[in-house]
């Protein structure tokens, strides 16, 4: 193993001693041990409200036949969340609602924005991740146009939830200067090494390990903040008039595709999840691609419990699409391929095979325009179909 050197020898150790991944049945005992394990869970067992409080509409516009918002709102701890909801513009009557949630990227500064339009042009670097990640568009207006409401909030520890450089602690910000410089040292010019911007998402990555100490210490995770955050989020899409009654649907890309793993778990608003290109059993990452992800993808405990295609299966019948990208550098072809045996044997078992649906494309990392055209149709028809007398 490439990570772990000579101490490879603990992976045989902890799957002997610590019994992971143990087999497990989806239902209500499993995705209640599975918000223990993730915590700040209170609202999932009903003992607090998930409604955000204080919500203001920020600025409303129109653009390329969308109406959008932009609303804040109060989770009860930290800034603000700033979220945006867009559906056709004109539109009468209610609409099914959609919960998208946009990726990690290793890019902190912005959230929402990388997958909505708001009422201003996107930023360059925005428009880079799109053309990389989801064929050139903003997934989320693309989706309103076909008829839903949207809501696109801000993740915990990303844009309007972000931590300010300032409040991350000096060894932090050094090290990341120092990487942004050091990195850019082969340049004749130095281009770079001074982007404040560039600066901050170093010091965002490094400054995640330490958020996690904190959540642990908190009796917490990343997971259980960012899961708790989407939680809000749907419960205010739940409460607006113009979203019809039933279930709502989510759909999100790599860190976006892991929150939406979360969100299927932990709250029953959710009834169509898609999760796209982010997939895989924990054990097919040992040892080298453990370091590619984010804290969101590893709650602390989950692996005494459950995998994590056990936790995203774990609302089995309730629908779900995940979408593979068999050339993807973030996972194993073969560990994709088992996630997907492990949860088509968890609806298979759930007396509902036909509820999961798993889609391979070939390519990188992605959520493109044919994957994002199946997805749209996929949840259309499945939440028209919840609400079906």
């Amino acid at each position: 193993m490439e990570h772990l050197g000579a101490y490879q020898d603990m992976v045989e150790l902890a799957e002997r001693e610590a019994r992971l991944r143990p087999q497990v049945q989806p239902g209500q005992r499993l995705r209640a041990a599975i918000a223990d394990v993730l915590g700040f869970s209170a609202d999932v067992r009903g003992e607090v409200p998930a409604l955000p409080g204080d919500v203001r509409v920020e600025t409303r516009w129109e653009r390329d036949g969308v109406a959008g918002e932009e609303l804040s709102w109060s989770v009860g701890y930290g800034p603000r969340t700033h979220a945006y909801v867009l559906k056709p513009a004109g539109a009468t009557g209610p609409l099914p609602g959609v919960v998208a949630l946009h990726s990690h990227d290793g890019v902190k500064t912005y959230g929402k924005e990388k997958i909505a339009d708001g009422p201003d042009s996107a930023p360059a670097a925005v428009r880079r991740l799109r053309d990389k990640a989801y064929g050139g568009r903003a997934f989320a207006n693309a989706l309103a146009a076909e008829g839903f409401v949207v809501v696109v909030p801000d993740a915990f520890l990303w844009s309007s939830r972000r931590f300010p450089v300032e409040a991350m602690p000096a060894r932090v910000r050094a090290l990341a200067a120092l990487s942004n410089h050091a990195d850019h040292a082969d340049h004749a010019d130095g281009a770079g090494a001074g982007d404040p911007e560039e600066t901050y998402e170093r010091a965002a990555r490094l400054h995640e390990d330490l958020v996690a100490k904190y959540a642990t210490v908190l009796g917490t995770s990343v997971a259980g903040l960012v899961a708790r955050d989407d939680r809000a989020a749907a419960a205010y899409l739940r409460s607006r008039p113009d979203v019809a009654a039933g279930p709502l649907g989510c759909v999100g890309l790599s860190g976006g595709g892991c929150r939406a793993a979360l969100l299927q778990a932990t709250c029953d608003d959710i009834g169509a999840a898609v999760v796209v290109g982010m997939m895989s059993t924990h054990a097919a990452l040992l040892d080298r691609l453990v370091d590619n992800h984010t804290w969101m993808f590893f709650p602390p405990g989950l692996a005494r419990l459950c995998d994590w295609p056990d936790l995203a299966a774990s609302r089995a019948p309730s629908p779900l699409l995940v979408q593979y990208d068999r050339e993807d550098d973030l996972f194993t072809l073969d560990g994709m391929r088992a996630a997907d045996a492990a949860i088509a044997a968890h609806y298979q078992g759930a007396g509902r095979p036909d509820a999961y649906v798993g889609e391979f494309y070939d390519g990188p990392h992605k959520f493109d325009l044919a994957m994002q055209a199946s997805a749209f149709s996929w949840l259309g028809r499945q939440l028209a179909a919840a609400r079906l007398p």
